[in-house]
């Protein structure tokens, strides 16, 4: 059951982004800057992270913890952040939406087999198995299939 309500904020949380590209691509648009938007989409984000950890927040953050976080893991994910937000911006009017997700999605399925592979990001070490290479295969014949014609 656990596994199953997973899945499913996962998946929510894909189509939360596909949304979300979507609208802000047509921000850039108008903007005619998806940096712009991308500003925007950072800004608000951070207005509801504020609000969603006031309200949900169990216990207090105690100062120490921010002296305890590298330096460089505050900047890091916004600068890749911002960086991939922009490409989704700049590249959907381009080749539409169902195409650059799917490309994203074959970008990050191939990244992130091979840093669970190696460990990198100190994530958790997961082994490259027949299955799972099988499963990547299928899922970028997918991605052929949605981006040809």
């Amino acid at each position: 059951m656990k596994s199953i309500l997973l899945f499913t904020l996962a998946f929510t949380g894909g189509v939360f982004l596909a949304i979300q590209a979507g609208f802000n691509t047509q921000l850039g648009a108008i903007l005619k800057q998806p940096v712009l938007a991308v500003i925007s989409t950072s800004v608000v984000s951070a207005i509801f992270g504020v609000i969603t950890l006031l309200i949900f927040n169990k216990g207090t953050i105690q100062p120490y913890i921010f002296e305890q976080v590298p330096w460089y893991l505050w900047f890091i994910g916004g600068l890749f952040s911002m960086a991939g937000i922009s490409l989704y911006f700049y590249t959907i009017p381009k080749l539409g939406i169902s195409k650059m997700i799917a490309l994203g999605l074959c970008g990050q399925l191939i990244f992130s087999l091979i840093a669970g592979k190696l460990g990198w990001l100190n994530l958790p070490v997961e082994p490259l198995t027949t299955k799972r290479i099988i499963g990547a295969f299928a899922m970028i014949i997918g991605i052929i299939l949605i981006n040809s014609k």
